[in-house]
């Protein structure tokens, strides 16, 4: 009896805790890690983001909601941390900037070429005499 009760205590501490990893995964993509910047906090190994992803873990076990600790990672480095910041004035240049650089891009493109100008060959007097006797 004492086997099957510690094989029920064993397998509801893995749900248990199973279901905590997935909470602390699924919050550490929506994060970035602050060392590669190009990462979520699940995608990268540096010691940092193991540090925030431990920090995570135990916020969610004492309890907190995936609300509290984003706003405690928010409060403590700014929106910057957010993988997808919010659309503020001081996130606008993060939105806008990529759309800013595009438009420009194709604008020195297009007057890049326009501006290019192919001379026409000039052809002496025996080489158009060569081409028209060629045409005919």
């Amino acid at each position: 009896m004492a086997r099957w009760l510690l094989i029920a205590w064993m397998a509801s501490a893995f749900a248990q805790n199973a279901a905590l990893e997935r909470r602390v995964t699924d919050l550490a993509h929506e994060l970035r890690c602050l060392v590669c910047q190009n990462q979520t906090l699940a995608d990268s190994n540096a010691p940092l983001a193991v540090d925030l992803r431990n920090q995570i873990r135990e916020q969610l076990a004492a309890g907190k909601s995936e609300r509290d600790v984003v706003d405690f990672m928010v409060a403590r480095y700014g929106d910057f941390v957010l993988y997808r910041p919010p659309l503020k004035a001081s996130t606008v240049l993060l939105w806008a900037g990529p759309f800013a650089f595009l438009i420009v891009g194709f604008y020195l493109l297009a007057r890049f070429l326009r501006r290019r100008h192919i001379p026409e060959p000039q052809l002496s007097d025996d080489e158009r005499a060569r081409a028209a006797k060629l045409l005919e």
